[in-house]
């Protein structure tokens, strides 16, 4: 655990992503990433020297099976309120919709959910639980589908409703995500998602793959790259309302 809250200092530092008297929200997905930062967090406050309060939120998207009676256990044992919106976004997009390519109408229309219900419960930041892969993975997205050298910043406010996005794994690798789900035994809920595993960001973690294979540190060299100034994707921002 230490690797972990090491790196969600460094990232709150660089970017300062939490400040006191937040209120902050974990997007909980029932995955291993949103699961350890769940986890992380409710230690993270005890020794920050920040008093700030941690909720979670999970957006169902009316797909079976999804069971969270266990990751509710885990909230009321790190004392954290559990909020949960059930949504049709599921059916909207698979049977309605029919889309060939879900995942971007997916992901905008949850975060406009818990965008809401932040708003709602009066949270002013929505924690994601993107890692360094994540990152390296959008940016390689952004190239081969936009021909833009983009990728997602560690910190975005969301014009619309307000609600700071902030994300605190983005210098950890999901390798050690993966070693953390196990160690703590997180429970995980397999996403009941027809696309998952067939997606554009599985093509990438398969490019990814073949890359380590030849250039071993591909990946922080990537995260290098990334916090490189001259490229303005993840200049640091030490200002309140941060880079959107």
């Amino acid at each position: 655990m230490k690797k972990t809250l090491g790196c969600i200092r460094k990232a709150d530092h660089d970017f300062s992503l939490i400040e006191s008297g937040d209120r902050v929200a974990v997007g909980v997905s029932g995955g291993k990433d949103s699961l350890l930062l769940l986890h992380a967090l409710s230690l993270y406050r005890q020794f920050s020297h920040k008093d700030f309060s941690l909720f979670a939120i999970t957006v169902t998207l009316g797909l079976e099976p999804f069971d969270l009676t266990r990751i509710r256990a885990l909230c009321e044992q790190l004392d954290i309120e559990y909020i949960v919106k059930e949504t049709e976004i599921g059916k909207i997009i698979f049977e309605y919709r029919q889309e060939k390519n879900p995942c971007a109408l997916c992901a905008k229309m949850r975060r406009a959910v818990l965008a809401n219900t932040c708003v709602e419960y009066n949270i002013n930041k929505l924690a994601l639980g993107h890692h360094r892969e994540d990152a390296i993975e959008t940016l390689l997205m952004s190239l081969f589908n936009e021909g833009r050298f983009k990728t997602f910043h560690p910190k975005t406010r969301m014009s619309r409703t307000g609600i700071t996005v902030i994300r605190l794994l983005i210098y950890l690798p999901e390798s050690h995500v993966k070693h953390m789900a196990k160690v703590l035994d997180l429970p995980v809920v397999k996403s009941p998602c027809p696309a998952d595993g067939n997606t554009d960001r599985q093509k990438m973690k398969d490019l990814m793959r073949e890359l380590r294979k030849v250039y071993p540190d591909v990946n922080e060299r990537f995260l290098h790259a990334l916090q490189q100034d001259h490229y303005d994707l993840w200049q640091k921002d030490n200002s309140p309302s941060g880079n959107g």
